[in-house]
Parts: structure tokens; sequence; C-alpha cells
């Protein structure tokens, strides 16, 4: 039996399409874990989405929590796979507790687990936030790129980092893992999270633009290629999954012409996106609100990150949907 957390989100709900859709046999069943009812209404809808709501049905849904471990007992009883993509996503700093214990205190309880219930294997959806640092002589980032731990990282990056050393944990106490290592993920169905809220500013007529870049990938690449690795001989091994590395006013534009609204035309440069994160400081302390805007954030959107995806490439064979295409494709579901 497999079993997936984080299937109330974007990408563990379309693992969760994927897995249904790709069982050998009716009976092979797929186990999944949600903290409240409401949650798994997004899932459902996604599968609607994708026109796919008779395999919903055969979904174990289990209600269970990554960071609390009686609740976990039952969620393990008769499982060999595990791809774990709950996690949570903020760059608040009000949040930095929430986010560490969720992302490494609940990966290190899903290890204990798969070490203790005899798993085969683990695949641990992760992030290229938790990738190395580029030296001075350094252009591109790869999986080997060494994480520098004096250089400024957001909480969230460093739970991701953490959680990956937890995963490492597991692999030196015997267990077989897989960790992916994601740009941006762009797919469709959950517009209050990633990249959905990014789709539901431009529709609402975003006017700015920075030129920084980073690496950017679809979500269906992102299952097919976890799905296939965990299922492959292959084990112990990191790899970034990106299609290609876009400066974000190209991917905005795209978007953009996609869903029909004019292009955001403000150029938002480092100096203003710096006066402007110190200025939603003052505005959330004085009003109580939470951050729509952090320094890591800031940062992000006038940094240039590239990334290398050619040991991905090299491994499967395989070969990534064109982002703006596919923003194209999904705009019209």
């Amino acid at each position: 039996m497999i079993l997936v957390t984080g299937g109330t989100g974007l990408v563990g709900a379309h693992l969760l399409l994927d897995l249904m859709q790709s069982r050998s046999i009716a009976s092979e069943k797929v186990r999944a874990i949600y903290r409240d009812s409401e949650s798994i209404e997004k899932t459902k809808s996604l599968f609607g989405l994708y026109k796919k709501s008779d395999l919903f049905d055969d979904i174990e849904w289990v209600r269970a929590d990554i960071v609390d471990i009686p609740s976990l007992e039952g969620a393990f009883q008769g499982i060999d796979l595990v791809y774990h993509s709950a996690a949570l996503i903020s760059f608040d700093p009000k949040e930095e507790d929430l986010v560490r214990k969720t992302n490494i205190e609940g990966t290190a309880n899903i290890v204990n687990f798969c070490l203790d219930s005899d798993v085969k294997k683990l695949c641990y959806i992760s992030s290229t936030a938790a990738l190395g640092d580029l030296a001075s002589h350094e252009s591109i980032i790869t999986e080997e790129t060494e994480w520098n731990p004096e250089k400024p990282h957001s909480d969230y990056a460093i739970s991701k980092y953490g959680a990956e050393m937890e995963i490492w944990r597991g692999q030196q106490e015997g267990l077989d893992v897989i960790i992916v290592n994601p740009g941006v993920i762009i797919g469709p169905g959950f517009p209050d999270q990633g990249s959905g809220q990014l789709f539901k500013k431009v529709a609402n007529g975003l006017p700015f633009y920075t030129l920084g870049s980073t690496g950017f990938v679809a979500v269906t690449d992102v299952v097919r290629i976890a799905i296939e690795l965990t299922r492959s001989e292959i084990c112990n091994q990191r790899y970034t999954l990106i299609a290609q590395n876009i400066v974000y006013r190209e991917i905005l534009n795209t978007m953009a012409d996609a869903l029909k609204v004019k292009r955001p035309s403000t150029h938002l440069t480092p100096l203003l996106m710096e006066i402007g994160w110190r200025m939603d400081l003052i505005l959330s302390s004085f009003f109580g609100r939470k951050r729509q805007l952090t320094k890591p954030m800031a940062k992000a959107s006038y940094s240039t990150s590239i990334y290398s995806n050619e040991k991905i490439k090299t491994a499967l064979k395989t070969d990534f949907l064109d982002i703006h295409q596919y923003i194209k494709e999904i705009s019209s579901l």
C-alpha cells in the first residue's frame, strides 16, 4: 500500500491523481492523510477538473497530522511506499517556529515511522530552497552545490534543509530514500496556494514585475518523475526538478497573455523592493496583520538563480514540459 502525506495540497493532490491513474490493478491501495474534511474537497475538486472523479472514491483517507505521532500510527499500517509532500510554506517571521516544527519535526516523524514500519522506499518532495549556495567561482546550482550556513536563508529554506537532514538520517539507518527538489511549481486547482496565488494576482490586474529569475516546473512533471524514481531501482539520491530558468517578468507576461489581461508594466527595482519590505514590516506591526512582503521574498524577487536539471535528465532520460505552453494549457481549465 502507498501512503501520501500532503494529499490536500497542489503536489500531493496531483500525486494522488497520477497514482490512481497508473495503478496496474484496481486492487492496489493508495492512502492519504488529511487534517480536516474541508481540505479533502480541494483534492476532490482537482480530480473533477481533470474529469477523473471516479478515481477519487478509491482513495483511503486517514485523519492524521505529521506532527501528531499517535495519529500517524494507524496511517502507517500496511504501508510499503511513502510520498512525503506535506509541508508548511510561509515566509512570515512570526511563523518561524511553526514552519520548522512542521517541516523538520514532521519529517522526522515520517522517517521514524518508515523505519519502524519497514517501508521499502520514501520519496521526499523538497525544494530548490534547500539546495546549496553558489561560491564566487560558480554560476549554476546543482545537487552538489554546498549549503553555506553563514549565508542568509529564509526560515522556509532552513526548514527544508533541516527536513532533508532527517531524510538522510533515515537513509543512514537503513531506509531507501529519494529526494526531489522542485523549483517554483506551476499547476492548476489550488488558487490560494503557491503559483495559484500568482495566477490570481495577475488575473486581478497585477501592475508590477521584477527582473529576478529562478527555476520553474510543471506539477505534472514533478509527480511523474517522483513516481518513476520511487518505482525504479534508484535510491539514496536527490534530483533538482526544473524545466526552465525564467525571469519573473516573462512568467507574469505569459500568465497575463493566457488569461487575456493586461501585462504588468511597472518595474519594481531592487531599491523599491528593499523599501517595500521595510514598509510592510512597519504596517504589519502597526496593524497586527500577516506579512505580505518579507526581506527574503524581496531579495528573491531581484536575485538571479540558475539551476541545472542535467542529473535527472541523465538518470531517467526524461525531459520537461515547456512552462510557457503549460501555463497556456492550464489557464483554459
